[in-house]
């Protein structure tokens, strides 16, 4: 059952949370239900590995990488990341070869100290350098990002000392999930239907 309203709330969940995995894909899953047929899914894992807390998106696609799916383009790894030096020639690129592209923007962001380890997904695109006030473009259709520590003082120290932890087992929830969602929404049943005998 779709609920009145569902869609345009963010959902915010900590990543501890015991069913986070089914909670995200149902919303992702529901967000993804709703794109044309014609338009082509794009993952864009925004951040650096040269940054702890910033390596989220580039572990996501890493992760992504790895399913070596035909049903959706992947931009920003720990070999090929996505940031602010190439991000705008990367969007660019998208345009240019992906037709009616829905994106997908992921990256990492700073919070209050209270949601520090939550995953949100919502829609609109994720404003990559919004916590270290880089003027960045908007990346994405509908967002995916990771609160990897506090913000509002000192933050590129903040990013540099982020627990390696946190921002695996974020990225390894994150990459399930939605490679899970995008095979619900985007692949056929496959399997033979069982009848009785």
């Amino acid at each position: 059952m779709k609920l009145p309203g569902m869609k345009e709330t963010p959902l915010k969940v900590p990543y501890t949370e015991p069913n986070i995995t089914g909670l995200l894909i149902n919303r992702m899953t529901y967000l993804l239900d709703n794109v044309s047929s014609d338009r082509r899914i794009v993952v864009v894992c925004v951040g650096t590995d040269r940054s702890t807390g910033d390596s989220l998106g580039p572990l996501v696609g890493t992760s992504l990488s790895k399913y070596r799916s035909p049903f959706f383009d992947l931009y920003g790894t720990l070999e090929e990341p996505v940031h602010a030096m190439n991000l705008d020639e990367t969007l660019i690129d998208i345009n240019k070869h992906v037709r009616k592209p829905f994106v997908i923007g992921i990256d990492a962001c700073l919070g209050q100290a209270a949601s520090v380890g939550c995953i949100q997904v919502g829609t609109g695109p994720v404003r990559p350098g919004a916590g270290v006030n880089k003027d960045l473009p908007p990346v994405g259709d509908i967002h995916i990002t990771g609160i990897v520590n506090v913000g509002g003082f000192m933050e590129y120290f903040v990013l540099q000392n982020t627990r390696l932890h946190l921002v695996m087992r974020m990225s390894d929830i994150i990459a399930h999930s939605l490679f899970s969602s995008i095979m619900k929404c985007t692949r056929p049943a496959t399997f033979p239907v069982a009848r009785p005998d």
